[in-house]
């Protein structure tokens, strides 16, 4: 039997080495400057917000005689009241609308179907078609412009909101049927294999059983391209040749009042109600997003 000497348990706790007290106060003068980083960025993204809030409610007046920073001499909340009568702030939404909701519904849906038979389906040619929608990626959209034009004009297309629908269709179907292609390969083949057995057929599986899975895909896809035409200006100023077609971008660069002065302070309120208005649908839908970008298809 062996005894424990003292000799030996002096040496075993010798043996051990004593925790540094260094150790928490690096991890606590690490977390200090983390918080200090956040806190300079926090500063940096929310400080533009505020002063654009505050210059809205300024009058075109204390706009141009006082100091850019000052704050507003008088709140002129009626400057939101006439950039949304004055302005047709409300007419441009629903130009907006009107336009990039049709476009964003084709993108999600061919985009998705696309994504689909290039990476799921099994046919000749799909590696050379998913190289020609990646090339589409290469072409700036200033080169299509010209030839989109008159196409339009002559197909009496021009004077409608159709050259928006479709041009941001065909400009936002390449990244999209890219981003979905991707995300088709973390699913199992053997859930489709499954239900051909089943005897369910292409639609079936497209509709009941991709779609389902991928719909956090879909989701996120959908709002990147929402963003990229929400606040499009070169093909809307290009195609809206009418003062009653006009988006909300192109709105705000055509923004003034009276005798073609510019009101800086209900030009403000309309970029408030723009940009307000998009960052609480990006908020809403954030964690969406995110599950999107991180989740896989099934969850063992």
């Amino acid at each position: 039997m062996a005894i424990d000497t003292p000799s030996k348990t002096t040496g075993a706790r010798q043996g051990r080495r004593p925790a540094s007290p260094l150790v928490p106060s690096r991890r606590r003068s690490a977390r200090i400057w983390v918080r200090i980083v956040v806190t300079l960025l926090l500063i940096v993204e929310i400080y533009p917000l505020v002063w654009m809030f505050l210059t809205s409610l300024k009058s075109n007046s204390d706009y141009l005689n006082n100091s850019t920073w000052s704050l507003p001499t008088t709140w002129e909340w009626g400057n939101y009241t006439e950039a949304w009568t004055t302005g047709n702030i409300g007419l441009y939404i629903q130009n907006s609308l009107l336009a990039v909701l049709p476009a964003l519904a084709l993108i999600l849906l061919l985009g998705t179907a696309a994504g689909f038979a290039l990476q799921v389906m099994v046919w000749k040619g799909r590696s050379l078609t998913l190289l020609i929608f990646l090339a589409g990626m290469m072409i700036p959209p200033q080169m299509i412009l010209l030839p989109l034009f008159t196409v339009y004009f002559q197909t009496g297309l021009s004077g409608t909101l159709w050259p928006l629908v479709l041009t941001y269709t065909g400009t936002g179907l390449p990244l999209t049927v890219f981003m979905m292609a991707t995300y088709y390969k973390t699913v199992p083949r053997e859930l489709f294999e499954a239900a051909a057995l089943d005897g369910a057929g292409i639609l079936r599986s497209f509709w009941t059983i991709s779609v389902p899975m991928v719909r956090n895909a879909i989701l996120t896809v959908g709002l990147v391209q929402f963003f990229f035409i929400w606040n499009d200006l070169l093909i809307a100023l290009t195609f809206t040749n009418n003062q009653d077609l006009r988006t909300i971008q192109v709105g705000l660069l055509n923004f003034t009042g009276d005798f073609g002065a510019t009101q800086y302070g209900p030009l403000f309120a309309a970029i408030c109600i723009n940009v307000f208005g998009t960052l609480v649908i990006y908020l809403f839908l954030n964690q969406k997003v995110m599950k999107g970008l991180t989740s896989g298809a099934v969850k063992g």
